[in-house]
């Protein structure tokens, strides 16, 4: 426990110097308003950072990246709410690299708290931490905390634009503010006469925009719907901007080819066969890897593997025996945090039952549809980037530096996304763009990942191992002692990201098991970092991804070494700990029948993970259909605090539910000789439409606080499936993926 209070006082001493405004650590520079980094074009007024009106109405900017999750539409359904338009008459554009769209829910989030039982203090302390978000310019799209930063911030700068434009009526007619009433862009005076916020912006520009109160839920016209998805046309026809669909005059294309032995060195290539080809424009060095530049990208990618090139063994592990070994070593070694400490784990109590187990879980790539890319235009003084991104001016700050330019003269443009899930918080597709725009002034050049290079030179899950010990006595759990082994994503990912070397416990590293709404007396969790260097990174969500499966995976043998229904297990274990857990689980067991009973060729399984503020639990059902086990029906349950558009979350979590049964299927990355192994989807596969189960999703509303969505629905997936596989085989799955172990319709 005493790492535990250290870093709480430390958190809680940051978060006084940010409310006091003191010097601190810079920290009263919070209190500072960002400049406004919009600079209004011809006919445009600029009310706020997040409102453009011109000619055409109103343009909200959506600062949080899309890449499939609704983001866009659910930040400017914030602003359009309060500012009363239409969302059908908006348009919504991405907003530039600029600390004013810093991310203060991805700090206020990292504090180690059971987030179930978080006090208002403890949220407020969160909230103020976050600000310092500021100071670093995080402005980061991850963690599942888009709309838990934007919920109050962007609701107010609709609220102040809209009070800036009746003001400026106002001045215009004579009439007192109070008298005034805004609807569908227009201010409409007493006698009915109305003025359009068109006509009315450049004048509420010049204003000084007042502070009010933002508008009570019961009030809201469009938040708490399901609206039409801003980019659903675009996309639903083909004319969406993917970061592969940029187009710029005069553009090349380029095919990357780097060290397949990750953090070798490249010593020397022949690209003489490569430049033989007809259209092949030059071959670059790029320090640890190639670039060819062609006419056409299927040309480039090409031309790229026929260079000969002689790389440098990797400093890696040879094998995954040696891998493994590393990760299960740490198990054995001082612990890194012990973030719940309750009771005494060390001693069984009389007449209990000892259980224990240990799991294994692989490395997974992000495997995002779209392969990273980047487009890059360098003249000498100015850099401009074309990319789907999920951190923009880290991109900006981190090109500036290999193109030897201050951050002002470079310009991101952040593209549409063909998928993130954390892989796209990195710059290095972006950095390798720069590399080969500086070597080719004046030429813009569009460098593109082939599948095979994107999953070779990934930031993988990491592996993770975890060694479990627990009791039960009188049907009821007594004791869980986990030990969480694996590299620590926020030392390598958080330093790549912040610039920062990461210390002390690592939350990360054991969120998803410390902090769930159990009631078991002795209960302790403790990390351990695996002395390991192979890249690592934010995959979609983070620690929980695999302590999900550890823990509910060990929740359900405990449950079984019980005697008891693993479900009502569950719920004994967490009525009187967290209600609003207790009440999602019931949630799902209603929405499913769940009696505790199935038929012979049936198997049910359950699970629950809290993770980045919202309660998930998911019932997977399997079926034996002559010898081939297909996963027939699925069902979520959540409680997302306040459902600012049901649909989205449902399609959220929905989406998140399927990309963790993929991972639980074929998810896995292996190395020989420090490459990876599985180079493209038929070696690391997906769920199919023919595979995927029936899923319904029911969304609660309870939680006092909203919070995120993109990620919650992964964790459960992976454990229910496993526990649902044991209810039908009678075995156990303590190690994925699934597809090796049992005869799954594939």
């Amino acid at each position: 426990m005493a790492s535990l209070g250290k870093l709480t006082r430390r958190a809680f001493l940051i978060g006084s110097a940010a409310i006091a405004g003191g010097v601190a650590f810079g920290v009263y520079k919070v209190k500072t308003p960002s400049p406004n980094p919009l600079i209004p074009a011809e006919g445009e007024a600029v009310l706020n950072p997040y409102i453009i009106i011109d000619q055409s109405g109103v343009s909200i900017i959506t600062p949080r990246a899309e890449m499939g999750q609704g983001v866009h539409t659910t930040l400017a359904a914030l602003v359009a709410e309060e500012l009363d338009v239409d969302m059908a008459e908006v348009t919504t554009r991405h907003g530039p690299a600029a600390q004013a769209y810093f991310n203060g829910a991805v700090l206020g989030s990292s504090l180690p708290f059971k987030e179930y039982a978080m006090s208002e203090f403890q949220h407020g302390l969160g909230n103020q931490i976050g600000q310092v978000g500021k100071l670093l310019s995080l402005q980061i799209t991850g963690g599942s905390t888009s709309t838990v930063d934007a919920f109050e911030k962007m609701r107010a700068a609709g609220a102040s634009a809209r009070e800036a434009l009746k003001l400026a009526a106002s001045q215009r007619l004579g009439v007192p503010v109070a008298q005034l009433k805004t609807e569908n862009a227009h201010v409409i005076a007493p006698d009915g006469s109305r003025l359009s916020y068109i006509e009315l912006a450049p004048t509420a520009a010049q204003l000084e925009a007042p502070q009010v109160p933002l508008r009570p839920r019961e009030q809201w016209k469009q938040l708490g719907r399901s609206i039409p998805r801003v980019d659903m046309l675009a996309k639903s026809t083909g004319t969406a901007t993917f970061g592969l669909d940029v187009r710029v005059p005069g553009m090349k294309f380029a095919a990357l080819r780097a060290n397949p032995h990750l953090n070798g060195a490249m010593q020397r290539f022949d690209a003489s066969d490569a430049k033989a080809m007809p259209g092949v424009e030059g071959v670059y060095d790029l320090g640890d890897a190639i670039a060819v530049v062609a006419r056409n990208s299927w040309l480039a990618m090409q031309a790229v593997e026929a260079v000969s090139v002689d790389w440098a063994a990797s400093p890696h592990p040879a094998t995954m025996k040696e891998i493994d070994a590393r990760i299960r070593a740490a198990l054995n070694d001082s612990a890194n945090s012990t973030l719940r400490d309750d009771g005494d784990a060390d001693v069984l109590p009389a007449g209990s039952t000892e259980i224990t187990a240990e799991y294994h879980l692989p490395y997974l790539p992000h495997a995002t549809m779209e392969p990273m890319n980047a487009t890059a235009l360098f003249d000498g003084d100015q850099l401009t980037i074309w990319a789907g991104n999920q951190s923009p001016i880290i991109v900006r700050d981190k090109c500036a530096k290999i193109a030897g330019l201050s951050s002002d003269a470079v310009t991101v443009h952040t593209t549409w996304m063909g998928g993130g899930f954390g892989r796209r918080g990195e710059v290095d597709y972006a950095q390798y763009a720069t590399r080969l725009a500086v070597q080719i002034p004046g030429v813009p050049v569009q460098l593109m990942w082939s599948r095979e290079e994107d999953m070779t030179h990934d930031f993988y899950r990491p592996g993770a191992m975890a060694r479990f010990r627990g009791a039960v006595k009188d049907g009821k759990a007594v004791v869980m002692d986990g030990h969480i082994a694996a590299q620590s994503a926020m030392v390598q990912a958080g330093g790549r990201m912040m610039g920062l070397p990461m210390g002390g416990p690592d939350k990360i590293l054991v969120e998803g098991a410390y902090d769930q709404p159990y009631r078991i007396p002795n209960y302790r969790i403790r990390g351990h970092i695996a002395d390991l260097d192979l890249p690592v990174g934010f995959w979609r969500s983070v620690g929980a991804s695999y302590n999900g499966f550890f823990h509910e995976t060990f929740i359900d043998e405990l449950a079984h070494a019980a005697g008891r229904d693993p479900l009502e297990f569950r719920l004994e274990l967490m009525r009187d700990e967290d209600p609003i857990s207790a009440a999602v689980l019931e949630a799902v067991r209603d929405m499913s029948n769940w009696t505790g009973k199935t038929a012979a060729n049936v198997g049910r399984g359950v699970a629950f993970t809290w993770s980045f503020g919202t309660p998930v639990a998911e019932v997977i059902e399997v079926v034996d259909e002559g010898g081939t086990i297909r996963i027939a029906n699925a069902w979520i349950a959540a409680d997302v605090g306040i459902a600012l558009d049901p649909s989205i979350v449902q399609t959220q979590m929905e989406g998140a539910l399927i990309y963790g049964l993929s991972a639980a299927l074929h998810g896995q990355i292996t190395f020989e000789q420090g490459a990876a192994q599985q180079l493209n989807f038929p070696d690391q596969d997906a769920l199919r439409i023919h595979t995927t189960p029936r899923i319904e999703t029911r969304i609660l509303q309870n939680k006092p606080h909203i919070s995120g969505i993109g990620e919650p629905g992964t964790p459960p997936s992976m454990p229910a499936l496993g526990n649902a596989l044991f209810d039908l085989t009678g075995t156990r799955a303590r190690k994925l993926p699934l597809a090796d172990q049992f005869p799954l319709l594939t």
